[in-house]
């Protein structure tokens, strides 16, 4: 398969899981909650082996060391760009009389349905992005393109649940939530697109794949170690670890496997 149809089948394999929130909501809560302990410490681990075994020496290659780097930094910064701004709108956000979002740090009850539509807004543009790393990756490899799509499944999957979860609580249907959450994660086809056909120059495609090296670093150390490092046991602290270690060999070694690119 040439590097369009590999990118195509990756974006609406991922985009599928979307709808992982209907399994999750159908289990126990101290099921999720131990599914959701292994899954972030893998997920941990392949995402930042993900930039530093794969996405950021394929931007290095391509555009050199000082390019790569300043994409790399701008891929940080951007990521921590969004995610503070999300944070604002969901921790911040009030709804007043008129039904408008009021910006404040009282305790009253949040705005949850506006933030539902924001936060509906926020991740289809993830899913953008995602979706132009991902195709950006394909057309430089087949292993790049496997890779980054991998890392991208083990971040989503979390965020999915945690998605569908908002909806809910903001009030949608469990039938509306779920069609929304897909529409939004199609977007990643859109991002494909632009990249195969618009912006598939072998100067953006470095930029780009460094820009989402940096952003997979944001996304590794400051949003998942954090939220490993709450662990309070001895024996499940060991057990992150293992599984961080594992998902980084587990990615080196794909990088590592010749696939006739």
């Amino acid at each position: 398969m040439d590097g369009f149809t590999c990118s195509m089948a990756a974006v609406i394999s991922l985009s599928l899981l979307s709808l992982v929130g209907l399994f999750f909501i159908s289990l126990k809560e101290e099921t999720v909650h131990m599914l959701l302990f292994y899954l972030v410490s893998f997920a941990c681990g392949a995402i930042f082996g993900a930039a530093y075994f794969d996405l950021i020496p394929e931007s290095i290659e391509l555009i050199g060391l000082e390019g790569a780097l300043i994409y790399i930094v701008l891929g940080f910064v951007f990521f921590y760009f969004l995610e503070r701004s999300l944070y604002w709108f969901h921790g911040h956000g009030h709804l007043r009389g008129d039904g408008h979002v009021e910006l404040d740090g009282s305790d009253e009850r949040l705005g949850v349905k506006s933030f539902a539509y924001l936060n509906l807004v926020g991740d289809g543009v993830h899913n953008l992005i995602d979706g132009m790393v991902v195709g950006a990756s394909f057309l430089v490899s087949v292993s790049a393109g496997l890779v980054a799509a991998l890392a991208v499944a083990f971040h989503e999957l979390p965020q999915e649940i945690g998605d569908f979860a908002v909806l809910l609580y903001g009030g949608l249907e469990k039938s509306k939530a779920l069609i929304f959450n897909f529409i939004t994660a199609l977007t990643a086809v859109i991002g494909v697109v632009l990249v195969h056909f618009i912006f598939s120059s072998s100067h953006f495609l470095g930029l780009l794949i460094g820009f989402a090296g940096g952003g997979f670093t944001y996304i590794s150390a400051a949003e998942l170690i954090p939220e490993l490092q709450r662990e309070r046991s001895l024996f499940k602290s060991w057990i992150q670890f293992l599984l961080f270690i594992l998902a980084l060999l587990f990615i080196w070694g794909l990088v590592s496997i010749p696939m006739g690119d």
